[in-house]
This record gives C-alpha cells, structure tokens and sequence, in this order.
C-alpha cells in the first residue's frame, strides 16, 4: 500500500519546502513530488536530472478563421473579456478560454484549439526519484497539472515498488491545494507562529477535514513567539491534530538553500536539523504512516 504524505501550509514562507527536502532526505524507498507548480522550487535544493519531459496541455484559446468569418459581430458582443478586435483577431492575453464565441458562432468559424500550459517532468535525484513540473507564466489550470504531478508520482511509485510519496504541496486552500489533498494518507500543516499563520492553519484543518485527511501540525520558528506557539498547538488539540513538535528559527536553513542542499546535509548536528529528525519520527509514528521505514543518514552526509 503506497502511502502519500503531503506537505503544506496555509501561506507561502513558512519553510514548507525547506522541511519537505529534509524530509525526502530521511525517508526510505520514497518518491518526491513537488505539487506547488504555480511556484516551484523543490527542484532548486534537489539539483534533480530530468529523465523524462513532457509537454502539459490544458484550456483552449479561440481562433477566428478570418476566410469564414462574416463578421457579423456576435463574437464581440458575446465576449465579457474584450479579448477580440474590431478586425476580429482574439487577443490571447484576454482571452479567458471559455469558449462563449466558439459555441454560438452563426458561421462556426472559430477554432478552440488546446494549448501547451507548462512542462512536467519525472527526474532522479541524490534522496529518489522526483517527479514535478513547471506552469508557463500567468498560466491557469494549476489544479488540473497538479492532479496530473500527482498521477504520475503514484505511477512512478508503483512501477519502482515505493511505499511512499513525500509531497510538497502548495499553499493556501484554493484549487492547487484541494487538488493536492484529495486521496492522501496524512497532511502536515507548517505553521509560523503569527496571528495570520494561525489563521491559515485554520482554513487548512478546515480542508483537511472536509476531505476526511489527518492533519498534523509541525509549528517552524517557533521560538519567534511562544505565546502565539501555544495557541496554534492548543489549537490542533482542540481539533483532535497530532502535534508533531516545534522546529527553531535559525539562519542555518537559510545557508543551507544556497548551497542547494537541505539543513542535514549542511548542519546535520544543528538543533534545527534535530528537531526535523525528531518532527520526521513523530510523522513515522502516526497509526497510518507507521510502517515506513527511517532511512540511516549518516551515510549521506559522510
């Protein structure tokens, strides 16, 4: 039984990614998948080689065949988003891809071809193989690609006889993040200790539990503000959530990033990297996740 852990928060900067190749780094017979593909960068600590890329397509931009057009001007008046000319070209930026003019055109001379969105790749890196992707610029369809990530993760797993997949899920709750929970065995929730990381964290226990997910919840730079520390875990209680423990602010993740590695592998003995070993075991512990394996790291970091 393939297990899936995902990794994520109810706003960006919480060190989300960060944990999550920490993470990838500890855990045994593993598949990576970065799920975050509005803004991916799990790669930048994983330094993956890309095995395999492939194309993702997803909505559609209408196209006027200019020799049928008659305009009559339907098309234009239709349109809620200016996105066509008064020479009847569709502008792409405006265009919306909802298809109004295609459908109700009298002469049929609209064209509604899909287009290339962004990439997705399967890659092997120093912890596993990864699989993750890349949403072209001011792209839409995220949910729709990070579905598809996702798949191909449990594809991949399964042909490579993996127990296990490590997420790194986006943030928020929109659709990117229902379309990263949906289905997975356990989330864990990185919050910061603040008013609006409490907040957060509470739409996101919110939507894990419409999903019918566990929610775990791991407090990062914790020692910026333990009263707000206390409330976030008094919090998880309330709810029934396995805290899994707290990780310090230090600087040392931050060094660790620009040398492309993750704070183990730079500071394996730093109280930051044993308080994600100790977070990583308490997620190894939980009923559901229990039968995974602790990979031994000190071969990695010799």
């Amino acid at each position: 039984m393939i297990r899936e852990l995902v990794v994520v928060s109810g706003k960006g900067g919480t060190g989300k990614t960060s944990v999550t190749a920490a993470f990838g780094a500890l855990a045994q017979n593993s598949v990576l998948c970065d799920a975050d593909v509005d803004a991916a960068d799990l790669h930048l600590l994983m330094a993956p080689t890309v095995r395999k890329k492939t194309d993702f397509m997803g909505g559609c931009l209408a196209e006027i065949r200019k020799d049928d057009c008659v305009e009559c001007d339907r098309c234009r008046e239709l349109c809620r988003f200016d996105g066509i000319s008064e020479d009847y070209v569709v502008d792409p930026i405006n265009c919306e891809g909802c298809g109004v003019c295609v459908d109700l055109c009298p002469e049929q001379a609209i064209d509604f071809p899909v287009q290339k969105c962004g990439e997705w790749f399967i890659s092997d890196t120093r912890f596993g193989p990864m699989v993750h992707a890349r949403l072209g610029i001011a792209e839409e369809n995220s949910g729709k690609l990070v579905s598809l990530v996702r798949q191909e993760t449990r594809k991949l797993a399964e042909e490579r006889g993996c127990g296990l997949i490590i997420t790194d899920g986006p943030p928020g709750i929109g659709c990117p993040v229902i379309a990263s929970i949906g289905g997975a065995t356990a989330l864990a929730i990185i919050v910061e200790p603040t008013v609006s990381g409490l907040h957060d964290m509470q739409r996101v226990a919110e939507l894990a539990v419409h999903f019918k997910v566990p929610g775990l919840v791991c407090v990062n730079k914790y020692d910026l503000n333990t009263d707000m520390t206390r409330k976030i875990e008094a919090f998880g209680l309330e709810r029934n959530m396995t805290l899994l423990g707290r990780i310090p602010f230090d600087p040392i993740f931050t060094k660790a990033m620009i040398e492309g590695k993750n704070v183990l592998e730079h500071a394996p003995d730093s109280l930051a990297a044993v308080s994600v070993r100790e977070v990583w075991e308490k997620i190894m512990s939980f009923p559901s996740m229990n039968t995974m394996g602790i990979k031994d790291f000190s071969a990695i970091i010799q």
